[in-house]
Protein backbone atom coordinates (compact mmCIF):
# COMPACT_ATOMS: atom_id res chain seq x y z
CA UNK A 1 0.00 0.00 0.00
CA UNK A 2 1.39 2.98 -1.00
CA UNK A 3 0.12 5.27 1.77
CA UNK A 4 2.31 3.31 4.31
CA UNK A 5 5.57 4.76 2.40
CA UNK A 6 4.78 8.17 3.98
CA UNK A 7 6.03 6.26 7.44
CA UNK A 8 9.32 5.41 6.18
CA UNK A 9 12.09 6.43 8.39
CA UNK A 10 13.62 7.07 4.64
CA UNK A 11 11.35 10.17 4.19
CA UNK A 12 10.23 10.86 7.69
CA UNK A 13 13.61 11.61 9.22
CA UNK A 14 15.07 14.13 6.37
CA UNK A 15 11.61 15.43 6.78
CA UNK A 16 12.47 16.21 10.61
CA UNK A 17 15.63 17.49 9.92
CA UNK A 18 14.00 19.72 7.61
CA UNK A 19 11.76 21.19 10.04
CA UNK A 20 14.17 21.21 12.69
CA UNK A 21 16.44 23.80 10.04
CA UNK A 22 13.54 25.60 9.11
CA UNK A 23 13.08 26.76 12.96
CA UNK A 24 16.89 27.12 13.74
CA UNK A 25 17.11 29.12 10.27
CA UNK A 26 13.74 31.24 11.80
CA UNK A 27 15.55 31.87 15.29
CA UNK A 28 12.93 29.78 17.02
CA UNK A 29 15.32 28.52 19.49
CA UNK A 30 12.98 27.20 22.17
CA UNK A 31 10.62 25.37 19.48
CA UNK A 32 14.07 23.72 17.77
CA UNK A 33 14.79 22.15 20.98
CA UNK A 34 11.46 21.49 21.73
CA UNK A 35 11.54 19.64 18.39
CA UNK A 36 14.91 18.28 18.64
CA UNK A 37 14.19 16.46 22.25
CA UNK A 38 11.05 15.11 21.28
CA UNK A 39 11.31 13.49 18.19
CA UNK A 40 15.05 12.57 19.24
CA UNK A 41 13.16 10.94 22.16
CA UNK A 42 10.59 9.72 20.37
CA UNK A 43 12.70 7.99 17.46
CA UNK A 44 14.61 6.30 20.82
CA UNK A 45 11.64 5.01 21.88
CA UNK A 46 10.42 3.01 18.77
CA UNK A 47 14.31 1.84 17.91
CA UNK A 48 14.82 0.97 21.90
CA UNK A 49 11.56 -1.26 21.54
CA UNK A 50 12.73 -2.60 18.53
CA UNK A 51 15.84 -3.91 19.58
CA UNK A 52 14.82 -4.86 23.00
CA UNK A 53 12.26 -7.45 20.81
CA UNK A 54 14.63 -8.36 18.23
CA UNK A 55 17.25 -9.07 20.77
CA UNK A 56 15.86 -10.56 24.02
CA UNK A 57 12.19 -10.89 22.60
CA UNK A 58 10.75 -8.49 25.30
CA UNK A 59 6.99 -8.22 24.48
CA UNK A 60 3.73 -7.35 26.26
CA UNK A 61 1.54 -10.65 24.89
CA UNK A 62 -1.31 -10.31 26.55
CA UNK A 63 -2.03 -6.45 23.76
CA UNK A 64 0.40 -8.44 21.42
CA UNK A 65 2.37 -5.23 21.45
CA UNK A 66 6.28 -6.10 20.27
CA UNK A 67 7.27 -2.57 20.11
CA UNK A 68 5.97 0.94 18.94
CA UNK A 69 5.27 1.42 15.23
CA UNK A 70 7.98 3.69 13.67
CA UNK A 71 5.41 4.26 10.59
CA UNK A 72 2.38 5.60 13.22
CA UNK A 73 4.57 7.50 15.27
CA UNK A 74 6.58 8.78 12.37
CA UNK A 75 3.83 10.70 10.47
CA UNK A 76 2.35 11.14 13.82
CA UNK A 77 5.58 13.54 14.99
CA UNK A 78 6.64 15.20 11.50
CA UNK A 79 3.74 15.91 9.43
CA UNK A 80 1.40 18.12 11.58
CA UNK A 81 4.88 19.88 12.52
CA UNK A 82 5.32 20.49 8.88
CA UNK A 83 1.98 21.54 8.38
CA UNK A 84 2.06 24.00 10.73
CA UNK A 85 5.56 25.26 9.67
CA UNK A 86 4.08 25.87 6.11
CA UNK A 87 0.49 26.98 7.48
CA UNK A 88 1.16 29.33 10.51
CA UNK A 89 2.50 32.28 8.53
CA UNK A 90 -1.05 32.52 7.21
CA UNK A 91 -2.46 32.84 10.48
CA UNK A 92 -2.51 30.80 13.80
CA UNK A 93 -6.16 29.47 13.03
CA UNK A 94 -4.46 27.64 9.52
CA UNK A 95 -1.49 26.54 11.41
CA UNK A 96 -3.34 24.61 14.15
CA UNK A 97 -5.96 23.22 11.20
CA UNK A 98 -2.93 21.93 9.34
CA UNK A 99 -1.82 20.40 12.52
CA UNK A 100 -4.96 18.66 13.42
CA UNK A 101 -4.65 17.18 9.47
CA UNK A 102 -1.74 16.04 10.14
CA UNK A 103 -2.38 14.03 13.08
CA UNK A 104 -5.26 12.77 11.32
CA UNK A 105 -3.03 11.38 8.91
CA UNK A 106 -1.40 9.51 11.53
CA UNK A 107 -4.76 8.02 12.50
CA UNK A 108 -5.19 6.75 9.02
CA UNK A 109 -1.53 5.59 8.99
CA UNK A 110 -2.46 3.51 12.66
CA UNK A 111 -5.56 2.11 10.89
CA UNK A 112 -3.97 0.77 7.85
CA UNK A 113 -1.35 -0.56 9.38
CA UNK A 114 -3.81 -2.50 11.59
CA UNK A 115 -5.57 -3.53 8.22
CA UNK A 116 -2.38 -4.68 6.30
CA UNK A 117 -1.69 -6.90 9.60
CA UNK A 118 1.89 -4.89 9.93
CA UNK A 119 1.08 -4.16 13.68
CA UNK A 120 -1.38 -4.74 16.12
CA UNK A 121 -3.51 -2.03 17.32
CA UNK A 122 -1.64 -1.73 20.26
CA UNK A 123 1.74 -1.46 18.62
CA UNK A 124 -0.01 1.21 15.99
CA UNK A 125 -2.02 3.06 18.72
CA UNK A 126 1.32 3.39 20.89
CA UNK A 127 2.55 4.72 17.94
CA UNK A 128 0.49 7.34 17.27
CA UNK A 129 0.52 8.22 21.11
CA UNK A 130 4.28 8.94 20.93
CA UNK A 131 4.14 10.73 17.61
CA UNK A 132 1.48 12.95 18.54
CA UNK A 133 3.29 13.77 22.21
CA UNK A 134 6.13 15.24 19.66
CA UNK A 135 4.02 17.34 17.16
CA UNK A 136 1.93 18.92 19.76
CA UNK A 137 4.54 19.34 22.32
CA UNK A 138 6.41 20.93 19.32
CA UNK A 139 3.25 23.16 18.40
CA UNK A 140 2.79 23.72 21.89
CA UNK A 141 6.06 25.76 22.66
CA UNK A 142 5.53 27.57 19.25
CA UNK A 143 2.49 29.19 20.45
CA UNK A 144 1.50 32.13 20.69
CA UNK A 145 3.79 33.53 18.05
CA UNK A 146 4.54 30.65 15.73
CA UNK A 147 7.36 30.18 13.81
CA UNK A 148 7.93 33.48 11.72
CA UNK A 149 10.49 32.56 8.93
CA UNK A 150 12.23 34.20 6.15
CA UNK A 151 13.32 32.84 2.72
CA UNK A 152 16.64 31.47 4.18
CA UNK A 153 14.63 29.53 6.36
CA UNK A 154 13.06 27.50 3.24
CA UNK A 155 16.16 27.11 1.54
CA UNK A 156 18.03 26.01 4.26
CA UNK A 157 15.31 23.23 5.14
CA UNK A 158 15.08 22.23 1.28
CA UNK A 159 18.91 22.09 1.22
CA UNK A 160 18.99 19.53 4.47
CA UNK A 161 16.26 17.78 3.43
CA UNK A 162 17.82 16.58 -0.28
CA UNK A 163 20.94 16.07 1.64
CA UNK A 164 19.66 13.94 4.45
CA UNK A 165 17.56 11.95 2.11
CA UNK A 166 20.26 11.23 0.21
CA UNK A 167 22.34 9.68 3.09
CA UNK A 168 19.30 7.53 4.32
CA UNK A 169 18.91 6.05 1.06
CA UNK A 170 22.03 4.19 2.18
CA UNK A 171 21.54 3.46 6.30
CA UNK A 172 19.95 0.47 5.86
CA UNK A 173 18.37 1.63 9.31
CA UNK A 174 16.42 -2.29 9.74
CA UNK A 175 19.62 -4.32 8.68
CA UNK A 176 21.42 -1.96 11.55
CA UNK A 177 18.91 -2.47 14.16
CA UNK A 178 18.64 -6.05 13.87
CA UNK A 179 23.09 -5.95 14.25
CA UNK A 180 22.79 -3.84 17.18
CA UNK A 181 19.96 -6.34 18.80
CA UNK A 182 22.84 -9.30 18.07
CA UNK A 183 25.42 -7.51 19.47
CA UNK A 184 23.85 -6.62 23.07
CA UNK A 185 22.25 -9.55 23.15
CA UNK A 186 24.70 -11.95 22.33
CA UNK A 187 22.01 -14.13 20.46
CA UNK A 188 22.98 -15.82 16.78
CA UNK A 189 19.70 -14.77 15.48
CA UNK A 190 16.57 -12.40 16.27
CA UNK A 191 13.50 -12.66 17.51
CA UNK A 192 10.85 -12.97 14.71
CA UNK A 193 8.39 -10.38 14.27
CA UNK A 194 5.78 -13.48 13.18
CA UNK A 195 5.53 -15.33 15.94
Amino acid sequence: MQLLHLGDIELTLPLAAAAGIWMLAARAWRVAAAWALLYGGTIALVGGSKIAYLGWGIDIAVIDFKAFSGHAAGVTAVYPVLGYLLCRPAGRRLGLAATVAGLALGVVMAIALVTQDEHAVAEAVAGWLLGACASVGTVYQAEPRGVVPGPAAALCAMAVFFASASLMQSAHVGYWMIKVALVLSGNARPYSWDT
